[in-house]
């Protein structure tokens, strides 16, 4: 299974639980050596599209494809996955689990016992190998769950809230991890609701409310799709004067200093031309919203 063309495909889902609909025809893609975080609310359908991915829950209709192919046992086996829930069995030592589960993935047994100890090294979890994993911190509880999933050395990796509970170090580690692993060519999707560190390592971001996708793109996409934020300090302009600029909402005016919304497209120079011809600009602040302030507004 691995090689080129890798992507994961989310085609069409849709999933109820009763009269609840989970997922309402989603769709999305994962593509080669690309990081996706998964944002959204608690409910909002991440953890069921998550589940659906890795072939543990059926959708009602709808496909996931991973390299072309519906997810089988096989391809199934390709996939790393951590759960929201952590999957370790806590009176097992780590190391024990660690060639265990890398085993049932179809890894030999010297192959398994080499990936268990160079996973331990690399998420600083090797003093413990002896240990059973609820004796561990929940921190490094988090390192060994990342482990059980890389061990068997996957084409895809499917991680849900995979930086709950971490501490900045250790956020470090696995966002470098699941760097090297893109570098591979690894498609990685994963859920935070961490927003600043989406921002920060993903090259997508799909954010789910209600079952539904409101929005995928790049990181930088998604922010310009909110628009751009203008700040004019013009302590001459009157109230009105941006009024009537194409492309331009007033959100306020305030003594002189004006709030305005910008479509996407619209023109901030004619914005600061319209200002001067009032008087003196005393300050010009160009702000694209943040993603945590996007999701907001997506999500409202």
């Amino acid at each position: 299974m691995r090689g080129p063309a890798m992507t994961l495909e989310i085609d069409s889902l849709t999933k109820r639980y009763g009269d609840t609909l989970a997922l309402d025809g989603i769709s999305f893609d994962v593509r080669d050596g690309e990081i996706v975080g998964f944002v959204g609310s608690n409910g909002a359908g991440k953890t069921t599209t998550m589940r659906i991915a890795l072939g543990v829950l059926a959708a009602d209709s709808g496909e996931v494809r991973i390299g072309g192919r519906p997810v089988d046992l096989d391809v199934r086996r390709t996939v790393g996955y951590m759960p929201e829930e952590r999957g370790l069995y806590p009176k097992m030592k780590v190391g024990e689990q660690l060639s265990y589960l890398a085993e049932l993935h179809g890894v030999s047994r010297t192959g398994a016992r080499r990936a268990t100890l160079r996973w331990a090294e690399r998420l600083g979890v090797d003093s413990r190998l002896g240990s059973t994993v609820d004796a561990l911190s929940l921190g490094n509880q988090q390192r060994v769950q990342l482990a059980a999933a890389l061990v068997h050395d996957p084409a895809v990796l499917v991680l849900d809230e995979p930086f709950s509970g971490l501490d900045p170090v250790a956020v470090d580690v696995m966002s470098e991890v699941l760097r090297e692993k893109a570098r591979t060519g690894v498609p990685v999707l994963f859920s935070s609701h961490q927003l600043d560190l989406v921002q920060r390592l993903c090259d997508r971001v799909a954010i789910i409310a209600s079952g539904r996708i409101r929005t995928v793109g790049t990181v930088a996409e998604v922010r310009r799709g909110g628009g751009t934020r203008l700040e004019v300090d013009a302590p001459a302009a009157p109230p009105g004067w941006a009024d009537g600029l194409a492309g331009v909402t007033v959100e306020r005016y305030d003594a002189g200093r004006t709030t305005l919304q910008l479509a996407d497209g619209a023109d901030d120079q004619a914005v600061l031309a319209a200002a001067l011809a009032t008087g003196p600009v005393h300050g010009f602040t160009v702000h694209t919203p943040s993603l945590t302030e996007l999701y907001r507004e997506v999500v409202a």
